[in-house]
């Protein structure tokens, strides 16, 4: 298949943490959050690792605008039942992060939480949701603002403008029907192309410039292609471990079959993700299992 631009998870790995790619990830931004946005730099966070054995990790990217906000960018392929928690505990992080101690607390930063997904999260048919912090009167069913000493302080009219602000992004939701310019960014997202009809979304232009493949050197070619390859066989082997154990929980008929069921399916995902070259971070998430445990099977296994 004829490939013209690169993915955009793979592109915030690469290239788009080059300051001269910064407006198109501004371009993004503004269509998203529905004000401009101007990054001012990319920072390091604990969790905002960039090496090559941790490109499943959970914060693919934080950055600061113009107005010292924090902004978590993240790519997610794989389904969590804990998804919501590990969403809280990384706005959590990066605030305590980016807090001195002993500094008021109304150096907290406002942070935005950017949730690009690849799985279906909750009940829901939206490709596109938001959540904010309100605070609603249980008497008189009013909701709180903030003081006017307050709100010459902060710039902001609501507390909960003052919380973290989350937006998560269901790829897969999406018809393909771009109806407004955001829309045409998701739908980069999802078929990594440009829509067939352009509506002037923001940096897509700059998209369509900078990030085309036939651009790429060879080396870098190779990198996405066998970024392409480690998704498509990962996918492959968890739709596999799915149907496998389905069929061995039926054919079993009792709770005990399905779990040797489950277990032996895991197993062959191991061993066959082992053997396509994925690393063990991915083969752990893909299964279920802690890292210490996938490595305690390959060496039982004398593959390690």
């Amino acid at each position: 298949m004829k490939r013209t631009l690169v993915s955009f998870d793979w592109a915030i790995k690469r290239l788009l943490r080059q300051k001269a790619n910064f407006d198109i990830l501004e371009g993004f931004l503004s269509e998203l959050l529905m004000q401009e946005v101007k990054i001012q730099s990319l920072l390091e966070s604990e969790s905002n690792k960039t090496e090559e054995d941790d490109r499943y990790n959970q914060l693919d990217l934080l950055c600061e605008n113009d107005r010292e906000e924090l902004i978590i960018i993240e790519v997610q392929y794989y389904s969590e039942v804990d998804y919501f928690q590990r969403m809280l505990f990384g706005t959590s992080k990066v605030i305590t992060e980016y807090i001195s101690a002993g500094e008021p607390y109304t150096q907290v930063r406002k942070v935005y939480s950017v949730n690009i997904l690849y799985f279906d999260l909750g009940q829901g048919e939206d490709y596109l949701y938001r959540g904010s912090m309100e605070f609603n009167g249980l008497n008189y069913n009013d909701t709180l603002k903030l003081s006017s000493s307050q709100i010459r302080h902060f710039k902001r009219e609501n507390p909960g403008e003052l919380y973290p602000e989350y937006y998560l992004i269901k790829v897969n939701n999406f018809d393909d029907v771009a109806k407004n310019s955001l829309d045409e960014w998701i739908y980069y997202l999802k078929n990594s192309e440009l829509p067939p009809k352009a509506l002037g979304a923001k940096g897509l232009d700059k998209v369509e410039q900078r990030l085309k493949y036939d651009k790429m050197d060879a080396t870098r070619k190779q990198e996405y292609d066998q970024h392409l390859k480690s998704l498509q066989v990962s996918k492959s082997m968890i739709e596999t471990a799915k149907l496998e154990g389905r069929q061995e929980g039926r054919q079993e008929g009792r709770q005990e079959g399905r779990q040797e069921g489950n277990l032996e399916n895991k197993l062959q995902v191991i061993f066959s993700s082992f053997r396509e070259g994925i690393e063990i971070p991915l083969i752990a998430k893909i299964v279920s299992m802690t890292e210490e445990e996938v490595v305690k099977v390959l060496k039982n296994k004398g593959l390690l």
